[in-house]
C-alpha cells in the first residue's frame, strides 16, 4: 500500500532529487546568491558613501570629521584656507559626487570605474587616519592591537569598504573594456 510519502518519495526519485539539491540547482542559488551580492556591494558602497556625503553639510559631521583632517598630515593643510564646515560641505560634495559615478554602472561603466578609483583613494586616506588619529588604540587594553571604540573601530570598517571599491574599480573597468570593444 502506498502511503503519500512513499508517492512523494518515489515522485522525488523519478526526478533526480531525492531531497538533495542537485549540483545544477546548487550552481543556480549560488549564481543568484553572487548576482545578488555584486549588486549589494557596489550599491551598498553607493547608500553609505552617497549618504555620508550628504551629512557632511551638517554641523555635527563638520564636528565629527575634524580630530581625522587635524591630525592628518595628509589634510591638515586644508583648515588653513577652508573653515571646518567649508571643508566638510566640499568632502560632501566630493562623496556625493563619488557615489553618483560608482552608481551610473549601467549606462557608463567607464564613469563608475573613476568613481570606484575614488572611492579607493578616499578609503586608502580614510584608513591613514589610524595611524595619525589619537584614541585610535585603546590604552587599558595595552594600545596597538586594540582598538577602541571609537575612533579606532569606527576606521576599520573602511578596510571592507576599500575592498568593495576595489573590486566595483575591477568590474567597472573590464565592463569599459569590453563596451568600447563593442563599438570599434
Amino acid at each position: 500500500m502506498a502511503t503519500g510519502n512513499y508517492t512523494h518519495g518515489a515522485a522525488l526519485v523519478a526526478r533526480g532529487e531525492r531531497g538533495h539539491t542537485t549540483t545544477r540547482e546548487r550552481s543556480s542559488l549560488s549564481s543568484r546568491a553572487e548576482a545578488v551580492g555584486r549588486e549589494l556591494a557596489r550599491y551598498g558602497l553607493v547608500v553609505v558613501v552617497g549618504w555620508i556625503g550628504l551629512l557632511k553639510f551638517t554641523a555635527y559631521e563638520a564636528e565629527g570629521v575634524r580630530l581625522y583632517v587635524a591630525n592628518s598630515p595628509l589634510m591638515s593643510w586644508a583648515y588653513g584656507p577652508l573653515s571646518v564646515r567649508g571643508f566638510s560641505a566640499m568632502l560632501g560634495v566630493v562623496e556625493v559626487a563619488v557615489a553618483a559615478l560608482i552608481a551610473a554602472r549601467p549606462f557608463s561603466p567607464r564613469a563608475s570605474a573613476l568613481g570606484s578609483a575614488l572611492a579607493v583613494g578616499m578609503f586608502l586616506t580614510t584608513l591613514s587616519f589610524l595611524a595619525t588619529t589619537p584614541g585610535v588604540w585603546e590604552p587599558s587594553a595595552g594600545g596597538f592591537p586594540a582598538l577602541s571604540g571609537k575612533p579606532g573601530q569606527f576606521l576599520l570598517k573602511d578596510l571592507a569598504l576599500l575592498g568593495i571599491a576595489l573590486w566595483s574599480l575591477g568590474e567597472a573597468w573590464r565592463a569599459s573594456g569590453r563596451q568600447v570593444a563593442r563599438r570599434g
